[in-house]
């Protein structure tokens, strides 16, 4: 599957790709997580799946992920306080951070 953007670049559309190896697995047992972000300040877990279970995603379920991306990434602030307040977003934070 070809991951760009129609600007060319890899992260453009706010959604990357990273493998998490888990000790004694190989490649084939580890994980893709699938990441909106703006490489910045803002980092949603949006999917994740196992590398033995499927090869990847399709081209229909990568749109989705871009429009949500979309959609998270434009959220302001206050914006992300209230979701969270919500419960529609989890906030996971670094133990050092608050």
């Amino acid at each position: 599957m070809n991951w760009a953007c129609p600007t060319g670049k890899y992260h453009a559309c706010g959604v990357v790709k990273k493998r998490i190896a888990f000790a004694g697995r190989g490649k084939r047992g580890s994980s893709r997580i699938l990441i909106a972000t703006n490489k910045n300040d803002r980092w949603f877990f949006v999917f994740g799946f196992e590398k033995n279970e499927r090869g990847n995603i399709n081209s229909t379920e990568l749109k989705a992920l871009q429009a949500l991306a979309n959609d998270l990434l434009g959220f302001s602030t206050e914006e992300l306080k209230s979701e969270i307040k919500n419960n529609t977003l989890q906030e996971i934070c670094n133990d050092n951070e608050a």
